[in-house]
């Protein structure tokens, strides 16, 4: 999937006019100055507006952004901000469609972000190998003559996002998971604010527009629009702008998805839900906390009956323990086992030691979750456990050597670049 696979945003009789394309402008500075005007000059309101808008992280975590913006300006020390672009989950696109596509509405958050925290430093970060995203931001920042934002190119491997990593890889570390919260001691020691890209672009359209405008669509938990991306066993792939609350299986057919068996939300640090539990399922933070599920970083990955789940299954566990930064042993060793042992799965009885049964897999699965030193273990149990469940049927169809579905590796397990 590349930028080119964007698609028009699902849109509906509800949302009518009040929709808003983050991506609608296009990548120079003259249209998207036309599109949505010029910067308004950073307010003392404007922390109460994005209050009041209810903007929520879209990194993954969903954390309020005007707490976090206050939080980092309540210090008053010498502070930085960090616009993370990274993307190191496999599935997800929507960040690189957005850097590429609407890099000034990134820029322009990033600039009101950093006046609110008086930042020293502004850094936008991306992930390194990608030429069009990296063409598209240096453009932008010469369009603005703008030399204070710094570029930093991130490995590709799937820690470099984590907002530990990112700001230990900044000073000049290796890039690995560390103890402590950026927001006390980030870059260079300074209280650093760590936002998602949408996030950024989000608060530059508040800014312009206002929270009741934010809040025309969406819910009242979960207001304004999010960027997806489908992904799978679907006709038309891409990153969609969808309001808050639409339902989970309109989103899917409008991507042209036929016979869903299940759907995997939030990426490899998500769940697995089957075809029966989504049904109705809308996409907001409320609906989906009930269900056990979240949208964490905007994968929408589909799965059909003729694709087997178990070998994508087994694929994601090596991938997972492929990227361990090596610092703990349920990163380290327990992931091995875990993928190890999945894959013996499904390989089914032609494994001369015979397959781990999936409830040798769940008790070892239970013994890694809450040990890590990051949370990678516990994306892996995650995906891994929710697997188990949903394909329970198919995963005893590999004991006994009956599965018959074809590995299509839909599930992209990328090589992460070697720890230095």
């Amino acid at each position: 999937m590349s930028a080119t696979a964007l698609r028009s945003p699902v849109t509906g009789t509800t949302a009518g006019p009040a929709l808003r394309r983050l991506l609608a402008a296009g990548p120079d500075l003259g249209t998207h100055v036309a599109r949505y005007g010029p910067l308004p000059p950073t307010s003392s309101s404007l922390l109460l507006s994005l209050e009041q808008a209810g903007l929520r992280g879209r990194g993954g975590a969903g954390f309020p952004t005007a707490r976090k913006i206050a939080t980092v300006a309540a210090t008053g020390r010498r502070t930085a901000v960090v616009a993370n672009g990274t993307e190191g989950e496999p599935l997800s696109e929507k960040d690189k469609v957005l850097l590429t596509h609407a890099p000034h509405l990134v820029l322009d958050g990033l600039a009101l972000a950093a006046d609110m925290v008086g930042a020293q430093r502004r850094i936008l970060c991306f992930e390194h190998g990608n030429p069009v995203v990296e063409a598209s931001v240096r453009r932008a920042l010469s369009e603005r003559g703008d030399d204070r934002v710094e570029l930093l190119a991130t490995p590709r491997r799937y820690l470099s996002g984590q907002e530990t990593a990112l700001v230990n890889l900044i000073n000049g570390g290796p890039g690995k998971p560390a103890m402590g919260r950026p927001f006390v001691r980030g870059v260079n020691g300074r209280p650093t604010l760590v936002d998602n890209v949408e996030t950024l672009a989000h608060l530059a359209l508040i800014a312009r527009y206002g929270p009741e405008w934010y809040r025309e669509i969406g819910t009242p938990e979960d207001p304004g629009t999010t960027l997806v991306t489908v992904a799978g066993s679907v006709a038309r792939p891409g990153v969609y702008e969808v309001a808050h609350g639409w339902r989970l299986d309109e989103v899917m057919a409008h991507a042209g998805a036929t016979r869903p068996r299940a759907v995997l939300l939030g990426g490899y640090y998500g769940r697995w839900a089957s075809a029966g539990k989504m049904s109705g399922l809308s996409l907001d933070s409320v609906s989906l906390a009930a269900a056990g599920l979240s949208l964490g970083c905007g994968v929408i990955a589909v799965l059909d009956d003729t694709t087997c789940a178990v070998a994508e299954a087994a694929a994601v566990a090596t991938w997972f323990a492929a990227n361990s930064a090596g610092q703990c042993g349920a990163c380290t060793w327990g992931l091995r086992d875990l993928a190890h042992s999945t894959t013996r799965l499904t390989d089914g009885p032609s494994e001369p030691a015979g397959p781990a049964g999936p409830g040798k897999l769940m008790r070892w699965a239970n013994m890694i979750e809450g040990r890590g030193g990051c949370g990678l273990p516990d994306g892996a149990v995650g995906f891994l456990r929710t697997a188990l469940e949903v394909f329970a049927d198919e995963v005893q169809e590999h004991m006994g050597g009956g599965c018959s579905r074809a590995r299509r590796h839909l599930l992209p397990t990328p090589a992460p670049e070697p720890w230095e």
